[in-house]
């Protein structure tokens, strides 16, 4: 048995290990911690109303917004986002896309007006994308993110929702978004299924409120054909335009692993009614123009490594028994898979000289995909 004295000695001898253990303790998790991105003052809310689309991206206004960053590293800086017309765009600061971190951790910058804003803390060789539909995720440059919503008041969008066609889940977008450099807005009450499981896409409403239609796939295909069944569309204005293409949302509005088939006439009464096309369309190797009959005709497409086969027959397409109507072949600036996925799009071309005058529908019969 220990004496007093040893007792007494042994006992400031443990006080002394636990202050130094809570004390290396709290220094090596100050050391360790990971760094943090927030708001301190929100800039306001984009309240354009949902259904204008005489407007540019533009037109939209700007607001001051800061916050703090605790713990950045050398080197460090801010990239900023607002979410308007379904997709984020960068903030720009004196044509870069970065906002520096001052000395005591603040930083402040000018934004476009949006429904949220994101501020992302990145390492110095972070290439943001100029625009995307999904914000990165931390990791790979992004240290640290935070998200917010504007303050104040904003329009109220309608909720997207999840259905079922041809074996795959889909998603339906909403809201305003730029489509072809018009800016429409997506209603999900326009798309449906009927009970033959057939696809339905409408535009809906009338002159200065329009109602577009468009579904996404909720995974990316790769490599592979595609093929859309597609009953008579002869019937759509000049002014309303079916999509049915592979894109990944992500970019430039030319850079988005993009492969398009476009039915429509681009506001023109003579116009051809189906473009095959290679993003970017304004290169001219990329694209092929031509006129489809009346009827029933089924579009596909065939994605390999450096070449795409487009193709339209008439009827189903699967059987083989179709009349070709028209078949190309590109291997010029082809791109590779990366996070693309299916969208089906019906919506108001608004820059052609013949406006839409009355509600157009379409039905998509069925949707393959084979590897």
């Amino acid at each position: 048995m220990m004496s007093r004295p040893h007792i007494a000695a042994h006992t400031a001898a443990l006080s002394v290990l636990l202050v130094y253990f809570v004390l290396t303790g709290c220094h090596s998790s100050t050391r360790t911690s990971a760094p943090t991105v927030a708001f301190s003052k929100v800039a306001a809310a984009y309240q354009e109303g949902p259904y204008k689309t005489d407007i540019t991206e533009s037109d939209y206004k700007t607001d001051i917004i800061d916050g703090r960053v605790t713990g950045p590293r050398p080197g460090q800086r801010i990239v900023l986002y607002a979410k308007t017309d379904g997709r984020w765009g960068v903030c720009r600061q004196s044509a870069q896309p970065f906002t520096n971190i001052e000395a005591d951790g603040r930083w402040k910058a000018s934004v476009h007006l949006g429904l949220q804003y994101a501020a992302l803390l990145v390492d110095p060789t972070y290439n943001p994308p100029e625009q995307t539909e999904s914000l990165p995720v931390v990791g790979n440059g992004v240290v640290a993110l935070a998200v917010v919503n504007g303050e104040g008041p904003a329009p109220v969008l309608p909720t997207p929702k999840i259905l079922n066609f041809s074996g795959y889940e889909w998603t339906t977008s909403a809201g305003p978004i730029f489509h072809a450099g018009s800016r429409n807005f997506f209603d999900p009450a326009d798309v449906w299924t009927d009970e033959g499981g057939a696809l339905h896409l409408r535009i809906s409403g009338s002159t200065g409120k329009w109602a577009a239609a468009e579904v996404k796939l909720t995974r990316s295909l790769g490599y592979g054909t595609y093929r859309f069944q597609l009953r008579d569309v002869s019937h759509l204005e000049p002014s309303a335009l079916l999509t049915l293409i592979a894109w990944d949302g992500v970019g430039a509005e030319s850079a988005r692993r993009e492969l398009d088939v476009e039915l429509g006439r681009w506001g023109h009464l003579e116009n051809t009614n189906v473009n095959y096309v290679v993003q970017p369309y304004y290169v001219p190797a990329n694209s092929v123009a031509f006129r489809a009959p009346p009827g029933a005709c089924t579009h596909s497409f065939r994605w390999e490594p450096g070449k795409v086969t487009f193709s339209t027959v008439t009827g189903s397409g699967s059987s083989g028994g179709g009349r070709v109507i028209n078949q190309h072949v590109f291997t010029s600036g082809v791109p590779s898979p990366g996070g693309e996925s299916v969208r089906i799009a019906l919506y108001v071309f608004l820059q052609g000289p013949i406006p839409l005058q009355n509600e157009n529908e379409v039905i998509i019969d069925k949707f393959e995909y084979l590897p």
